[in-house]
C-alpha cells in the first residue's frame, strides 16, 4: 500500500508499505478513503516535533473496517467509520475518569515512537487499536469532509469552549483562525456565545470568520485588546480560546481574558514558552490545556453534526492526492489552504 511518510524537515514521501493486519484481538484495519493534513503535522513537516524518518504521519481519517479481531464489537466489517487521532484502552485510570486522551495505553497515530510507535493514517490503510473506543460508525448522510472532522479538529474546538466552563451569554476570543481556531468559532456559537471576537492576519481566515458569525479583528493592522474592551465594557472576554501554539499568541490571551476568566490552550505547543505570570497571577486566570478530549466528546460532537448545527465542510479548501503529498503539505505550509484532505 501507499503511505506518506516523513523524510527530514520540509520533505515528506509517498513510499509502499505492507498492509496491517490486526494484532490483538481489539484491533481493527480500516481502509482509508480519506485524511486530513493537520496543524499538528505541519508542526512535523517543519521539524518542530521529532519523529523517525521513514515513519508513517497523520492522524485523521474516514474509511471502511476491512478487518477486526475477535474483541471488536462495536464496529464490523464493511462498516463506515472515523476515528479519533488516538486509542485508549478503556480500562486504566484515566480512563474510568473518561480523561481518555492521558490513557496509560494511549497512542497518537503518525507521530513516532514518543507517542506510541502507531504508524499514521495518511496511507491507503491504517492499523487501528483499541478499535471499540477508537473507531465510530459515521452517521447516516454524514460526508467524508465532515466526517473527517469530528476525530481531532471539530473535537479539539469543542472541548476548546466545553472544557473552558462556556456558558450561555458569555464572550469569546479566538487566538489563530486555523481549522481548530475556526470550530472553536462555531463551538461556542452553539454552545450559547454572545459575542465571538477572531483575531488572525490572515484576510480569507478572518472572512471565513465573519461568515462564522464572529467578529474578525487582523492581529497587526488594528488593536485586539482595545477590540475586545470596546466589545465588554472594558471587562475583556469570558474564555480566551489560544488556537495557534506559539508564546506570543498565548499572552495575547492571556491579555485578553477578563479578571477570573479562562484562558483554553488547545494550540500545540513544541517548545519551552515564557507566560507573564504577574498577568495571570493578578487577574486570577484559570488555565485549561492539553490534548483535548476528543473521545469523550465525539458523540455529543457527531450529534450536532449530524443535525447540521456544526458543519465543518467549509473549511474544506483543497482536495489532493496521496501520490501528492509533498505538494500538499508545501501548500499548507505557506498559508495557501485551509484544509487539506487527501485522498488514494
Amino acid at each position: 500500500m501507499l503511505a506518506v511518510t516523513f523524510q527530514e524537515p520540509g520533505r515528506v514521501a509517498v513510499e509502499e508499505r505492507p498492509e496491517p493486519e490486526p494484532i490483538e484481538s481489539d484491533d481493527a484495519v480500516v481502509r482509508v478513503d480519506a485524511s486530513g493534513i493537520c496543524g499538528s503535522d505541519l508542526h512535523i513537516f517543519h521539524g518542530r516535533v521529532q519523529i523517525e524518518p521513514g515513519f508513517t504521519i497523520g492522524h485523521e481519517y474516514v474509511g471502511t473496517v476491512v478487518a477486526a479481531g475477535d474483541g471488536v464489537s462495536q464496529v464490523s466489517v464493511g462498516d463506515r467509520v472515523l476515528g479519533t487521532f488516538h486509542s485508549a484502552c478503556g480500562h486504566c485510570f484515566f480512563c474510568r475518569k473518561g480523561v481518555f486522551q492521558k490513557c496509560d495505553e494511549s497512542r497518537v497515530f503518525g507521530h513516532g515512537k514518543t507517542l506510541g510507535s502507531l504508524q499514521g493514517t495518511q496511507a491507503e490503510q491504517v492499523l487501528v487499536p483499541h478499535a471499540n473506543l477508537t473507531l465510530r460508525r459515521v452517521p447516516e448522510g454524514l460526508s467524508n469532509e465532515a466526517a473527517l472532522f469530528a476525530g481531532d479538529v471539530m473535537g479539539t474546538g469543542y472541548h476548546a469552549v466545553v472544557a473552558a466552563g462556556l456558558e450561555p451569554g458569555d464572550t469569546v476570543a479566538v487566538v489563530g483562525l486555523g481549522p481548530v481556531g475556526l470550530c472553536a468559532i462555531m463551538a461556542a456559537r452553539v454552545a450559547g456565545a454572545a459575542r465571538v471576537i477572531a483575531i488572525d492576519m490572515v484576510a480569507e481566515r478572518l472572512e471565513k470568520a465573519r461568515e462564522l458569525g464572529a467578529e474578525p479583528v487582523h492581529l497587526t493592522d488594528e488593536d485586539p485588546r482595545a477590540a475586545v474592551k470596546a466589545a465588554t465594557d472594558g471587562r475583556g472576554v469570558d474564555v480566551a480560546v489560544e488556537a495557534v501554539g506559539n508564546g506570543q499568541a498565548l499572552d495575547l490571551a492571556c491579555r485578553l481574558a477578563r479578571k477570573a476568566g479562562t484562558v483554553s490552550v488547545v494550540g500545540v505547543h513544541a517548545e519551552r514558552t515564557e507566560v507573564h505570570m504577574g498577568v495571570v497571577w493578578i487577574k486570577n486566570l484559570n488555565f485549561v490545556t492539553g490534548h483535548a478530549n476528543v473521545m469523550g466528546h465525539l458523540d455529543p460532537v457527531l450529534s450536532l453534526m449530524a443535525a447540521g448545527r456544526l458543519d465543518p465542510t467549509p473549511l474544506v479548501t483543497h482536495h489532493m492526492k496521496l501520490a501528492d503529498a509533498q505538494e500538499a503539505y508545501e501548500t499548507y505550509a505557506e498559508h495557501k489552504a485551509l484544509k487539506i484532505v487527501l485522498s488514494a
